[in-house]
This record gives structure tokens, sequence and C-alpha cells, in this order.
């Protein structure tokens, strides 16, 4: 049992440290620590600690562990400050009511673009809650809708 439970922390080490977007990659890093698994054990062992794989903005796909955010706001924060990396790119439009900001996406890009709103922390926008293809942005109060689309066009691609 110490086999497995090692495996399983090494698996948690390599996705919170790595942008790994598929089981043969992860299986060859496991490799790389004289750990050999089938892809079924690794398909068993990702379920097991609840490994999402989400699009990125980059057009590719990572795994993630659910409450864990050291890899996403390492690349968030390498964005913000990188003008040439590409931007969320899944926006459709931004309709309002009041105080509430309704952000449509294309379909699986809202939880990634709220992430980044909320991960950005902008002070007009008190938090967000995604669908799939939808986000809800909160605002703060009196922030007019100007203000607020200054803030979700971060988010766009320049073109």
């Amino acid at each position: 049992m110490k086999r497995k439970r090692d495996r399983l922390q090494l698996i948690t080490d390599l996705i919170k440290t790595n942008c790994i977007g598929s089981q043969s990659e992860l299986a060859d890093m496991l490799r790389e620590h004289n750990i050999n698994v089938t892809q079924a054990t690794l398909s068993r062992d990702l379920k097991a600690l609840k490994i999402s794989k989400v699009a990125t903005d980059r057009n590719t796909y990572m795994y993630i562990i659910p409450d864990s955010n050291q890899l996403q706001d390492r690349l968030l924060s390498m964005r913000q400050t990188d003008t040439h990396a590409p931007k969320q790119v899944g926006m459709v439009s931004v309709s309002f009511s009041g105080n509430i900001a309704v952000i449509k996406t294309r379909n699986g890009y809202a939880p990634g673009l709220a992430y980044d709103i909320d991960m950005s922390r902008p002070p007009e926008v008190l938090g967000t809650i995604a669908g799939a293809d939808t986000v809800v942005a909160i605002l703060a109060e009196g922030v007019t809708r100007d203000q607020a689309r200054a803030v979700f066009d971060q988010f766009m691609p320049k073109s």
C-alpha cells in the first residue's frame, strides 16, 4: 500500500509543478522516477485524486488538482507580465443588469475566464460565478458599465 501512496503523492507533485496535458506525458514523467504504470492504473489514480483536465487559454489542456491554485497562479502571473502572451479568446458578449455583468463565452471557456478575472483581483469586480458558457460577475457599487467593460477587455486578445 505504501507504493500506491508514494505513487499518488508523486502524481500530485508532478501535476502541481508541471503543465501536463496527457496521461502519456504523465506516465513518461513517472517512468523518469522509476514508476511504471499502465494507462488503466494511471486513469484510476487520477480519478482517486479527483484530478481534472481543463482547457488553457493557449488552446492546450492541463491537469489540475482541485483546490490547488499553485500552478495556475504561476501561469496567470506569468501572463500578466508577458504582454505578448495570448489572452482568453472565448468571450462572446457582455450584458449588464444593475451591478451584475453577464459574460457569454464559447462552451467550456467560462470557468477559465472567471478564474482569470478573480485572480487578477480588479477592484471593480467583487467576484464571479461560472457555468460552462456564462460568467456572472458581481460589480462593486458605483462601477459604471464602461469601467466594467474596460476590466473585461483586459481578457480579450488585442486585434
